[in-house]
């Protein structure tokens, strides 16, 4: 029975035109060869199956070849190209850095890198995993990598070039190695089907593409699994059974369901998906990319960015016609939204159902006029009477102008109850600047919820800097203007400071129309200040005279001084009578 090898190994590129998705490396790499521009040391750096080894190894064995081609591809029929083909080439020398990442087995290489070919020109020595080697190991190999002997070359391979010390990094050649595009991994996977002569469809071929995510190795290890699983004849349908993906029809008949607004149907389909097992984390972000393939389909110049078969990319066209733009936006925002709460929500499923709640709602909302309210956080109900007035459709919606809605109005004797307004929806109270409270038993009896924010009270208009139309002049006297003062205090809502500060003032009339504020700070002056001409206009209404005129002072009150010490209180006295300083100074007394 003959040996099995699996196609990643059977089919590895042996000349750079079986490169896959790597043509500008390639060429640099020939056009090297060609012109003998060959550096000491290269550094291939990518994502893992992208070829960056085969690309080592070819480069190896052509630089060798005794017999180079006319567009400078190995022979594979020389003596060096038979040995390299047969692992027998002791010019090419292979080394894993992940187990080989010590001083001393870097010592090794250094003492082999002397020994000059056996065969051909040069010696190369590939080192794969680079990144793994110590830090010591890399400055051990510092001065051979910068100045190997003629016949040396270095080939590093790495999928982490951040890892690499930068004096590494500057000593070497970088070859950046993209991924497979998913359009050459289905016709490099086409080729190795009709050589294993396998039957399978394109459409399946895209789905495990875009499985290997770029990397061809995982490209082909998953198409042999397809073959062991479906045997020579692979459909759409093994496929996505075998990899457990979910069908493109699912998200195609979802969006066709979020634009009819048939709610139902997409949470029939939702718990079809999650029956079958496929976890709702990555439906979301199944259906995320779905929809942006959708918005990638509307414009002919963005097509290009499907990574799908024609056939597929001809639904993604063709549904794109029956979405509006504004629609697909939003639609993104909803799912990514939902793809950052997925983690931290308590209840998944119910997230997503609510998430396609909304995309249902949509299209509906658009044609009564209203829009999607995309910014709040959580939906709320409002219960009256234990009926719920604000259904899915009312919850995430947010009216615009003049148009019909909601506003839940309370009734002095039976709680909330629900009218048409124009305008924004709303909760007012009747009669009353104050909602009453409401105790957990009343608002589970009758439905009202807890949260309605309760009116504050509401003051009279300021008129800070306005002056009111009065024509009296009806005579003013101190206690009207203490006794108005004490009312303006108590009627108006002021700061605890200000209210202070009214309250310590010392009012006085000059000239029957001229009010005097006398404080003791410039703190209270200030305060006093702030509000000056709105108690101005409250004593003219009050007191019916267009002539009040208010003027702030700090009082200059004499404070006693303190008589602490001895010298204080001679001092004190020598005040009353100047002969004791007299007597003091004519006897040269002290104090005790």
């Amino acid at each position: 029975m003959e040996n099995y090898i699996v196609s990643a190994r059977k089919y590895r590129p042996s000349i750079f035109t079986s490169v896959v998705g790597q043509e500008s490396i390639t060429v640099t790499l020939k056009n090297a060869i060609k012109n003998n521009h060959l550096a000491h040391a290269y550094l291939f750096c990518g994502p893992r199956g992208v070829g960056k080894t085969s690309c080592a190894r070819i480069f190896a064995k052509t630089i060798n070849c005794s017999n180079i081609s006319a567009d400078f591809e190995a022979c594979n029929e020389c003596e060096s190209c038979a040995a390299f083909n047969e692992n027998r080439s002791y010019n090419i020398h292979e080394l894993d850095a992940a187990s080989n990442n010590s001083v001393e087995d870097i010592r090794t290489l250094i003492d082999q890198v002397r020994i000059p070919p056996q065969i051909g020109k040069y010696s190369i020595y590939i080192i794969d995993e680079v990144h793994m080697l110590s830090a010591n190991a890399f400055n051990a190999f510092l001065k051979t990598l910068e100045e190997p002997p003629a016949h040396a070359i270095f080939v590093l391979a790495t999928t982490e070039k951040h890892k690499i010390l930068p004096t590494i990094l500057s000593r070497c050649q970088i070859f950046d190695f993209n991924r497979i595009k998913v359009e050459d991994a289905v016709r490099h996977l086409k080729f190795i089907a009709e050589k294993e002569s396998v039957v399978v469809e394109e459409e399946g071929l895209n789905v495990i593409a875009q499985k290997a995510d770029g990397a061809m190795r995982d490209a082909l290890s998953i198409f042999d699994q397809i073959v062991s699983f479906s045997g020579k004849e692979i459909t759409f349908e093994s496929v996505i059974q075998n990899l457990n993906v979910l069908d493109y029809d699912y998200y195609f008949k979802m969006v066709d369901s979020f634009l009819d607004g048939k709610v139902t149907d997409v949470l029939v389909m939702l718990n079809e998906i999650i029956e079958k097992g496929f976890d709702g984390h990555h439906f979301v972000a199944g259906l995320s990319a779905h929809i942006r393939d959708v918005l990638v389909g509307k414009d002919p110049v963005t097509i290009q960015l499907l990574e799908v078969s024609d056939s597929v990319k001809q639904k993604y066209v063709d549904q794109s016609k029956r979405c509006p733009l504004d629609f697909l936006y939003d639609a993104l925002t909803i799912l990514n939204q939902c793809d950052i709460s997925y983690k931290t929500s308590q209840n998944p499923r119910l997230l997503i159902e609510l998430s396609l709640i909304q995309l249902s709602q949509i299209v509906e909302l658009k044609k009564k006029g209203l829009k999607l309210n995309l910014k709040s956080k959580k939906l709320q109900k409002i219960f009256v009477d234990g009926e719920a007035i604000s259904s899915a459709t009312q919850l995430v919606a947010e009216p615009k102008t003049n148009t019909q809605s909601t506003e839940v109005v309370r009734e002095p004797n039976n709680g909330y109850k629900a009218k048409e307004k124009k305008g924004v929806v709303s909760i007012s109270t009747s009669k009353s600047n104050f909602a009453p409270s409401v105790s957990i038993k009343q608002a589970l009896k009758t439905g009202i919820p807890r949260n309605i924010p309760i009116a504050k009270p509401k003051d009279k208009p300021a008129t800070s800097g306005v002056e009111e139309v009065v024509t009296g002049k009806e005579p003013i006297t101190k206690e009207k203007i203490e006794a108005k003062l004490k009312e303006f205090i108590v009627s108006r809502g002021r700061s605890e400071r200000i209210k202070l500060a009214l309250s310590v003032i010392k009012p006085e009339v000059n000239n029957e129309t001229d009010v005097v504020f006398q404080v003791s700070n410039p703190l209270q002056e200030e305060d006093v200040k702030s509000v000056v001409n709105e108690i101005k206009n409250y004593l003219r209404r009050e007191l019916n005279n267009s002539n009040i005129e208010i003027t702030v002072e700090i009082t200059q009150a004499k404070i006693s001084k303190k008589v602490y010490t001895e010298t204080d209180r001679f001092n004190y006295l020598c005040e009353k009578n100047p002969a004791l300083s007299l007597l003091k100074q004519k006897f040269a007394l002290d104090f005790e």
